[in-house]
């Protein structure tokens, strides 16, 4: 009751719903389709390469492949999940429907060839570019375009994870550091989890991790309720997670700023890329570095080996960072994500190695602590831990991904992310 008078607005927030719900569902429906077509055939093309290794020699080929695919018909889709952030941010026109079948396309090529490359950038930007079109079809107004655009992203990110929530908040959070966008909250936690269930609906099965780690049977300091040294532990890895994720987004912009300017010829660029990969695989002796990283059938280095006590070497996060930012870099496509999982579970595996920590715990914190360090989105992070480890040791994922946000800097993954509010000074910088 407000001055006497019964408001209504609920009855305006349940047609909005339904409204939203209504706009929503075919963006993530059909997203959802898509993601699984992209997993199932990742899969395939993962298997394939490591049955024939010979064809990680393709690789230089397949550069210049995709090189010529986006020159020919990728136009303004080349700058990928940036294009969509900079549509949200200041609308144009729009984000193009061919940005779906060639990223598909040109990721497949990556993981086949050996490409140290991710998923997530394929699934977001095919979410991103059916909503984009879906909203040009539909007649919305521009501000309902962002928010559907927002919708394809957390679909897009849902799917390609099994992390429904972790996709919505993913959505919401990325676009500007300290900044998180709630008029879009409803429409992208729709269609996240109704992606995420088309996706699952359609077979596909995502890694299960779990920690074994419980926790100390008493307390470090009887009269604190939880073990003080390991939390320290966790702040300190922290930091050491949010230092490499700004590593990786430093080396992953260098690469890419001066190969193009030291490389006059555009399409050698992929080239020299592709053989500076081969040429280090072959140096470090392993090819575990190449791929996604999920799993490895030759029972090497992977984001689920890393949880085992011998599943890691010390370098073996050094190493995956620096295949990745060549092979993102210069050229070829993917997304970033899963091998920032690879770098931080081997990071944090390599750490609690070090220090006697609990192996398993630590490896979750990495995998969660350095993504949100490189893409800025700590509360994301968080929920993805509890989605993908569980509930139970939220505060040291809290803890560990709050800590390697504010270390990794204004630095990020996505140069069209904006700074809303200085890290440090709480300055706001962002109307």
């Amino acid at each position: 009751m407000r001055n006497g008078r019964f408001s209504f607005e609920q009855f305006s927030i349940g047609w909005n719903l339904v409204r939203w719900t209504v706009l929503v569902v075919p963006v993530a429906v059909i997203t959802g389709l898509l993601v699984a077509f992209f997993l199932w055939a990742l899969e395939e093309v993962t298997r394939l390469r490591w049955d024939h290794l010979w064809l990680v020699w393709l690789l230089p080929v397949a550069g210049v492949g995709i090189y010529f695919l986006y020159k020919v018909w990728g136009k303004n889709t080349e700058a990928g999940n940036n294009l969509i952030i900079e549509e949200i941010h200041k609308p144009g026109l729009g984000v193009p429907l061919r940005m779906a079948p060639l990223v598909l396309v040109s990721t497949l090529v990556t993981h086949l060839f050996g490409g140290s490359a991710g998923r997530e950038g394929t699934a977001v930007q095919m979410g991103g570019s059916l909503a984009s079109w879906l909203g040009r079809g539909f007649g919305l107004s521009v501000e309902d375009r962002r928010v559907l655009l927002l919708s394809g992203m957390a679909a897009g990110f849902g799917a390609v994870f099994g992390t429904p929530v972790t996709g919505a908040i993913f959505a919401l959070e990325v676009l500007a550091i300290g900044r998180v966008r709630y008029d879009a909250l409803l429409p992208c936690l729709i269609a996240a989890i109704l992606a995420d269930k088309v996706c699952l609906a359609c077979g596909i099965l995502h890694t299960q991790y779990s920690i074994q780690f419980k926790g100390p049977v008493e307390p470090f300091v009887s009269w604190v309720p939880f073990d003080v040294v390991l939390l320290g532990n966790v702040v300190a890895a922290g930091i050491a997670f949010g230092l490499v994720s700004l590593m990786f987004a430093e080396l992953t912009h260098f690469i890419k700023s001066k190969s193009n300017q030291l490389i006059t010829r555009p399409w050698l660029v992929p080239v020299v890329g592709a053989l500076l990969v081969i040429m280090i695989s072959y140096c470090i002796g392993s090819f575990d570095y190449l791929g996604l990283g999920v799993t490895n059938p030759e029972g090497g280095v992977s984001i689920v080996s890393a949880f085992r006590a011998d599943g890691s070497n010390t370098m073996s996060w050094f190493f995956k960072l620096l295949l990745t930012a060549i092979t993102l870099g210069m050229g070829f496509k993917g997304g970033e994500v899963t091998p920032l999982f690879f770098i931080g579970a081997t990071l944090g595996n390599t750490w609690a190695m070090l220090t006697g920590a609990p192996v398993d715990l630590f490896a979750a914190l990495g995998f969660v602590a350095v993504f949100a360090g490189a893409t800025n989105t700590p509360l994301a992070c968080t929920m993805m831990g509890v989605e993908l480890f569980g509930a139970e040791y939220v505060l040291y994922f809290a803890v560990a991904c709050f800590t390697a946000y504010y270390f990794s800097g204004h630095s990020g993954i996505y140069s069209s992310q904006r700074i809303a509010v200085n890290k440090f000074h709480e300055e706001k910088l962002l109307e």
